[in-house]
Parts: structure tokens; C-alpha cells; sequence
């Protein structure tokens, strides 16, 4: 029996992994934690048991007590409730599939507790790799990818211990977008941006996806996650979304990780790492896929992506700068308030205008988010 909590169990990769607790029935959810859909949590928790459950508002925590007040499950609220659930002694396993910064300090406190992390929140290497990976190798806990491409990277290097790499190739669908111009981008709402042509995700990552900022962020996690030079990181597109990323060796051999776009197969190759489980769903025809064709990614129609490489090359506090811009550039996006094109406007506006730290600690990387959305306010 698999004992684990999850952080952002209402969302696309949350919601997710419970289908897997539900089809394989061998893994124990002792607690979930979420934003503010306490409709869907108070279903979650009537079906999964937890001993503690968290939300972020105390007004949604008071709601749900009383909702599920039959039920022997402890309601908390706030960055301390998602602590909380992050520690929770009885799981030794814990799913970040929460959405931004928000997911940084539970993991942190996760590693101290010496629990296994699947990250699906990239957001905390993005942002903090130079503090995450030195704690985690310090606590000696592994560090799971659940992002596909991630997933893609960490199965292709499975058995090369010892070999060195030339390359990482990271892919990407290139999204809804893909293949048009700047002015064409110009007029694209809201409604055209969340149209992915191959992916089910949430309303953020489908955005960053028509972006391209989503790579970029892939492109910092994966120099943290697999100790890389960003010079060995290339995107490639790949518009079937049927290779999931690729290492290429010393000696020219390539290695690639193919399936469907399943997001269910990296969360579970996480959850039972190294054992491979079956899995329901459709399996790769290669007589109906009939081609996979590759691109160069345009990064002068996407300056996201051009923008996260030389937020990388910089390091310091500048992810985090170009993380936070985004975050709240989207959230006015779907919101209407800008057109599709200030996106990436609002991140290089903060990212030549907000303060550089060389070697920002936990704290400053906290408060750089907070110089980004005050900046982002008084501005746009």
C-alpha cells in the first residue's frame, strides 16, 4: 500500500492522480489540499477518506467543516494548513500538483519531513532550484517528475548512470497558435488560446502553453532537475505530442520517451517509480499515426521562450521575476483586462524593471513575487 497527500487535488493533474488511486486501489490518500473549489474537495474527501483536508480561505474551511462534519477528517486553512497536509506523517509520498509559488514553501517543509515529492508544480524549480535541489539531496529524498516532458527525460536517462549527456531534447505540441504570426496573435481571445489541439489541461498551463512561456518554464526546470547546462537544453516542436522529450548521449544515440498525450502515464510512473503498473486508456497505433514531423520553434513570434532562456542564463531572482510576471499577465488575460500579446510584454517589461538578485535566499524569492505583482498593479 502506496500512502500519499496531495497538494492541489481539485486541479487538472490533481483530479488526475485520483483516477489512478481510484482504477488501481493499492494507494492510501491520508490528505488533500486545495484552492477554493470545496464543492469538488467535499467529494473528494467522502470518496478518498483523508484524515485532513486544507483550503485556502478560512471562510471555505469553516464551510466545508460543516459540510463534512459526519466525517472523521480535520479541516485547516491557509499556508499553514497546506504545511500541514505537506507533512502529514502518515504519507511518505507527496503529490505537489498545485498551480504557482504557492506550492514552494509546503514543498520545502515536505523535503525537511523526508517525504518522496512527485512534482507537477514547476514553479518550485523555476523559482528556487538553487535552494530545492541542494535540500533534497541534503534530506536525501527523491525528487519525481510529473510533467510529461520531465517524465520523458527522467525514463530516458533510466539505466545510463555513469554515461554523459550531449543534449536534452525538450519537446513541445507548439499549441494552439502554433505556425501564426504576431499580428495574428494580436486579436486571439481568451476562448482561441484554451483550444489546445492535443492536451487536457488547466485554464493557466493551457495558456502558457499558447504562449510558449510553459517551455520556457520546462526549459529552467529541467537545468535544475537533471543538473544541466542550459546550453545542452534545446526545444524541439513536435506537433503530434507523441514523443515526450529525448536524451541524446556522447556517442550520437538518442534516446526518446513515447505514448500518448495521457498525463496519467507521468503521474503514475511517479507514484510507482521504478515499477511500471498497467494502465488504462488508448495505446500508440503507429499505422494511424503514420508520420511525426519536428520544427524549430519561432522564438521571435514567442518571445516567451527567448525571454525564459535569458531569465535562466541569469539566474538569480530573475525566473522568479519572469514566473511571477506570468502568473499574474495570465490571470489579467483570462480575465479580459489585456489582449494576448501584453502577456509577454508585462513579463520583459518586469523583468529589465524589477530589482536583480544574484543569490536570492527563500525569503527574497518569496518577496521578489510580491516587487513583480506591485509593479505589475501600478502599471498595467
Amino acid at each position: 500500500m502506496k500512502n500519499i497527500a496531495i497538494l492541489g487535488s481539485t486541479g487538472s493533474i490533481g483530479t488526475q492522480t485520483l483516477e489512478i488511486v481510484r482504477e488501481q486501489g493499492d494507494i492510501r490518500v491520508w490528505a488533500l489540499a486545495a484552492g477554493k473549489n470545496i464543492d469538488l474537495l467535499e467529494r473528494q474527501i467522502r470518496e478518498f477518506a483523508p484524515v485532513l483536508a486544507a483550503v485556502w480561505e478560512e471562510k471555505d474551511a469553516k464551510e466545508l467543516r460543516t459540510r463534512v462534519s459526519d466525517l472523521s477528517v480535520r479541516i485547516v486553512s491557509g499556508m499553514d494548513g497546506m504545511i500541514e497536509a505537506a507533512v502529514l506523517p502518515q504519507a511518505e509520498m507527496l503529490v505537489t500538483a498545485i498551480v504557482g509559488m504557492i506550492g514552494l514553501r509546503p514543498t520545502v517543509a515536505a523535503i525537511r519531513a523526508k517525504k518522496k515529492i512527485a512534482l507537477a508544480n514547476k514553479e518550485t524549480l523555476v523559482t528556487a532550484g538553487h535552494l530545492i535541489m541542494p535540500l533534497a539531496e541534503e534530506y536525501g529524498v527523491p525528487i519525481l517528475p510529473v510533467d510529461s516532458e520531465h517524465s520523458a527525460i527522467f525514463q530516458s536517462l533510466n539505466g545510463e548512470a555513469g554515461n554523459r549527456i550531449h543534449k536534452i531534447l525538450l519537446t513541445a505540441s507548439g499549441g494552439p497558435f502554433r505556425g501564426k504570426s504576431k499580428k495574428e496573435l494580436a486579436g486571439m481571445q481568451v476562448e482561441d488560446a484554451l483550444r489546445h489541439p492535443n492536451w487536457s489541461m488547466g485554464k493557466k498551463i493551457t495558456i502558457d502553453s499558447a504562449t510558449m512561456v510553459n517551455k520556457g518554464l520546462e526549459v529552467m526546470e529541467a537545468k535544475w532537475l537533471f543538473g544541466t547546462e542550459l546550453s545542452k537544453i534545446q526545444v524541439v516542436v513536435q506537433p503530434q505530442s507523441v514523443i515526450h522529450s529525448m536524451v541524446e548521449y556522447e556517442d550520437g544515440s538518442i534516446i526518446a520517451q513515447l505514448g500518448t498525450p495521457d498525463m496519467r502515464l507521468p503521474i503514475q510512473y511517479a507514484l510507482y517509480y521504478p515499477k511500471r503498473m498497467p494502465l488504462s486508456g488508448q495505446r500508440l497505433d503507429f499505422y494511424k499515426l503514420g508520420s511525426i514531423t519536428f520544427e524549430a520553434p519561432d522564438l521571435e513570434t514567442f518571445d516567451g521562450l527567448r525571454l525564459a532562456y535569458e531569465a535562466a542564463e541569469r539566474g538569480g531572482n530573475l525566473p522568479t521575476i519572469f514566473n511571477a510576471a506570468n502568473e499574474r499577465a495570465v490571470a489579467k488575460f483570462l480575465e479580459r483586462r489585456i489582449g494576448f500579446l501584453d502577456i509577454t510584454k508585462i513579463i520583459e517589461d518586469c523583468m529589465r524593471h524589477c530589482k536583480y538578485l544574484k543569490q536570492p535566499d527563500l525569503e527574497q524569492v518569496l518577496e521578489t513575487e510580491h516587487v513583480v505583482y506591485e509593479w505589475i498593479e501600478s502599471r498595467w
